[in-house]
């Protein structure tokens, strides 16, 4: 059984880059290269690029970041500094799947982009309203999938920035942050949708961690309804007294809908008309594997009296959603992470769900 390993960042923007940098270089190097190399095939992006022309499209990318989360620049700048990458590997590293939309969109201009055949993604994320649970607790979490060879960077961030709430990220090595939760309650999770309409803009994880800033679901809301977005992402944000939003959001399209009586639950394909019609159409196997784990999550959160532990069996459910890799994707669930925000609770896991335990944390 492996722990998920807990890195501790505390003090400005930079201090807190320059030391994840540094605890975490060679691993940075290795995780931002493959990355890097993945962005250039047309197996997932539609485009076969250069390395120089997918790094002048990050590049671009990186004003847009300066200019949405300037403080979060400074922290990739800590981190770009102690590892000797550039900011626009770095954006890669840490938008990966939202930068794949931009190169599909704007890869090569002069070519259709082809289908890719490739995706990584088999998140299953769910929120529970308190009236849905039986201690009275409102719950946000989700698995975390991704290709197999992700897993072994997944960390969790405990993080104590100046001038801002405390906050846990379940994140991989080079990330700001994926999924997590702060001190004023304030949580959020994602899972990854296909977009034809990616654009130069900012990508997933510094929405996720300016979320993380707030103080009030309003705010954090606004944080992302506000963006200038490269790709395609649902998000779920939920509040200390149970408020909560989803938000399936695209570059040039978005719907809220708020958390209201009933559990909500997404996979990885658009449910909203208006994204439908800027959706990327996913491979077979991959649409058929969202469908198969929403239907399946909805089965298994389908009462009135939601525990921690129904939760957390969701995540291991090798019904449908708890995922081991397999050709030709080897997509697996690199880890999970559920959080009570009225408690305070946090519970995460490294690696598949089923294969190992859970650790709790408190914020």
């Amino acid at each position: 059984m492996d722990k998920i390993r807990v890195v501790k960042l505390a003090g400005s923007s930079y201090e807190m880059g320059y030391a994840h940098g540094q605890r975490f270089h060679d691993e940075i190097h290795m995780f931002t290269e493959e990355r890097v190399r993945l962005s250039q095939s047309g197996d997932w992006t539609g485009h076969n690029l250069s390395r120089a022309a997918v790094i002048a499209l990050a590049e671009v990318c990186v004003a847009e970041h300066q200019a949405y989360a300037p403080d979060l620049m400074r922290e990739l700048q800590g981190m770009a500094d102690a590892t000797g990458l550039s900011l626009a590997e770095l954006v890669i590293n840490n938008g990966f799947t939202d930068f794949i939309d931009v190169v599909y969109n704007l890869g090569d201009i002069t070519v259709p982009a082809g289908a890719p055949p490739l995706v990584a993604d088999n998140c299953t994320a769910f929120m529970v309203p308190p009236g849905r649970s039986a201690n009275g607790n409102a719950f946000l979490g989700q698995t975390w999938d991704m290709h197999a060879t992700a897993t072994p960077y997944v960390i969790l961030i405990q993080g104590e920035p100046v001038g801002a709430p405390e906050f846990l990220t379940f994140t991989i090595t080079g990330c700001v942050g994926m999924i997590g939760m702060n001190s004023a309650g304030i949580c959020v999770g994602i899972n990854n949708l296909m977009a034809t309409d990616g654009q130069i803009g900012v990508t997933w994880p510094f929405v996720v961690r300016k979320i993380l800033q707030q103080n009030d679901i309003d705010a954090a809301l606004e944080c992302l309804t506000g963006a200038k977005l490269a790709g395609a992402h649902n998000y779920m944000l939920m509040d200390g007294q149970g408020r909560g939003y989803q938000v399936e959001a695209m570059s040039t399209s978005h719907h809220v809908e708020a958390l209201a009586d009933e559990t909500i639950t997404h996979t990885n394909h658009c449910l909203i008309q208006q994204n439908l019609d800027v959706a990327r159409e996913r491979p077979p196997e991959s649409r058929s594997s969202s469908e198969n784990r929403l239907r399946r999550a909805r089965e298994l959160l389908a009462n009135d009296a939601v525990t921690v532990d129904d939760l957390m069996a969701l995540t291991r459910d090798d019904v449908a959603i708890c995922t081991r890799p397999k050709p030709p994707m080897h997509v697996e669930s690199c880890g999970a992470a559920i959080m009570s925000p009225t408690s305070g609770d946090f519970w995460s896991v490294w690696g598949i769900p089923a294969d190992n335990e859970y650790e709790h944390f408190i914020i």
